[in-house]
């Protein structure tokens, strides 16, 4: 038996709120629409995981969902553009990270991240 795919599931009343987001901030392409539910996501081959954690690290509150990125400051470049505001960071982590934490339009913490 493999694990195929890990899927976040957000609950929404506004499912179409994602699409900013996700789709412009993210680049995540939208590859599922059935009104009650959109799915996004990337071309490229993703490992799958599941962090379970007492602490977010640093002493921060645990973050609902983390998106690694291959450019930091191009997504907190697209934030600034949209008035979102950063909830913590960006910082240089101890364990060889960069990042910050951003809430979707659903009030979930994003934990935005680049390896140093």
């Amino acid at each position: 038996m493999a694990v195929r795919r890990i899927v976040a599931n957000i609950a929404a009343q506004d499912v179409s709120a994602a699409r900013a987001f996700y789709g412009e901030i993210f680049g995540l392409d939208l590859l599922m629409d059935h009104g009650w539910i959109a799915t996004y996501g990337a071309p490229s081959q993703m490992s799958v995981q599941i962090s379970i954690a007492s602490e977010g690290g640093s002493g921060t509150a645990v973050p609902d969902i983390s998106i690694e990125v291959d450019d930091l400051v191009a997504v907190l470049e697209r934030l600034e553009q949209r008035n979102i505001a950063i909830a913590y960071g960006p910082v240089d982590e101890p364990w060889g990270v960069r990042r910050f934490f951003v809430r979707d339009p659903f009030g979930k913490l994003i934990n935005v991240l680049s390896h140093i």
